[in-house]
């Protein structure tokens, strides 16, 4: 398999479940400003989406979305413990994560990134961003990850994306149990593993 990413976007939590399931793949950096591969490729011919994450599967097939490409490789693998069964209630939770991560997080915080947005909008973003972290943080509260004890797809997920706070130089102070997560999360073998892989330990 390919993994088509760019250092510590949302392919990390893809990442990040790859070498958590131990399953062989290869990482292709794509430079989302220039849509090039690191050979120099046009990113568009793999992707037309022109973001990443893409998974390249082994038959030549494509999955897009993080939060499915997550879900594809938990069930390939078996592992329970990352995506639960399908058809139960903490399987749906997962999604539920999932869901939340990407469309309240997500979008908020990934808006900050952009150079073309002026300050007004900026506010608007980083204050639902930061609200949506403070949420988060109550959901936390005398829980390891989102779902319990287990760490799961949405844990890889919400890592990745609660760290870009840091990177945009936003006050989390107030979100300790986020803040706590994340210095856990980054323990975890694979999730080290990930974050030298792509230059950013």
């Amino acid at each position: 398999m390919k993994l088509y990413y760019s250092p510590g976007a949302c392919s990390l939590a893809v990442h990040i479940v790859l070498r958590e399931i131990g399953s062989p793949f290869e990482l292709v950096k794509v430079d989302l400003a220039a849509h090039k591969t690191a050979d120099g490729g046009d990113y568009y011919r793999s992707n037309p989406k022109g973001y990443v994450p893409l998974l390249e599967l082994d038959n030549g097939q494509t999955l897009s979305e993080g939060p499915v490409i997550c879900q594809y490789l938990c069930d390939q693998a078996g592992r329970t413990d990352l995506m639960p069964v399908a058809g139960t209630l903490p399987r749906y939770r997962v999604m539920e994560w999932q869901a939340f991560i990407g469309s309240e997080l997500h979008k908020s915080l990934g808006a900050l990134f952009n150079p073309a947005l002026d300050d007004e909008a900026k506010a608007i973003h980083a204050g639902m961003a930061h609200r949506r972290l403070q949420w988060t943080s109550e959901q936390l509260r005398g829980r390891d990850y989102l779902t319990g004890t287990d760490f799961t797809a949405a844990d890889a997920y919400l890592f990745t994306v609660a760290n870009w706070a840091g990177f945009l130089k936003m006050d989390i102070a107030d979100c300790p149990e986020v803040q706590a997560f994340l210095g856990r999360v980054a323990t975890r073998p694979a999730v080290q593993e990930a974050l030298k892989a792509e230059g950013l330990a």
